[in-house]
């Protein structure tokens, strides 16, 4: 894979990163419930953090990316995805944010299968893991949110 090649799928996986920033914040600024203003908050601050960590990564050699796979408990692949509303429930609204995350993280390892050059495949699967720890995390609250029985 070309330099070139490598900034340009770096870029869009940066793009991706803002379009989440701003889906969340905008969820955020849209929801009433205090705590899922709040949550989306947070997840927004922490895709401004991906962005930076891609932007890093495109002043370095891909072989210096790596992330630790994490569990993935497909919570997601069974809910159906929200349509984004300012009257959402808390667990549409992380339902929502579920698939979203699960989209990048089929996305990237799409790419990552259809990957001949095995630096091309590496940097795919590095960013479809990024994303399912993305996924993984938003799972957790879903879970805590939409099945609160479980407590």
């Amino acid at each position: 894979m070309t330099s070139d090649e490598y900034k340009a799928i770096l870029t869009i996986a940066i793009d991706n990163e803002v379009e989440s920033y701003e889906f969340y914040k905008g969820v955020s600024e849209k929801v009433a419930d205090d705590y899922i203003k709040k949550m989306f908050f947070e997840f927004a601050t922490e895709e401004l953090g991906h962005k930076k960590l891609l932007e890093g990564f495109l002043a370095k050699d891909i072989k210096d990316m790596h992330f630790d796979e994490s569990a993935d408990y497909k919570v997601s692949e069974t809910v159906d995805k929200p349509t984004l509303s300012l009257d959402m429930k808390p667990a549409d609204a992380l339902a929502l944010a579920m698939k979203n995350e699960e989209d990048a993280m089929n996305m990237y390892a799409a790419f990552a299968t259809a990957s001949s050059d095995q630096n091309q495949k590496k940097m795919f699967n590095d960013l479809s893991i990024m994303e399912k720890g993305h996924k993984t995390k938003i799972e957790k609250y879903y879970v805590n949110v939409a099945y609160p029985e479980v407590w």
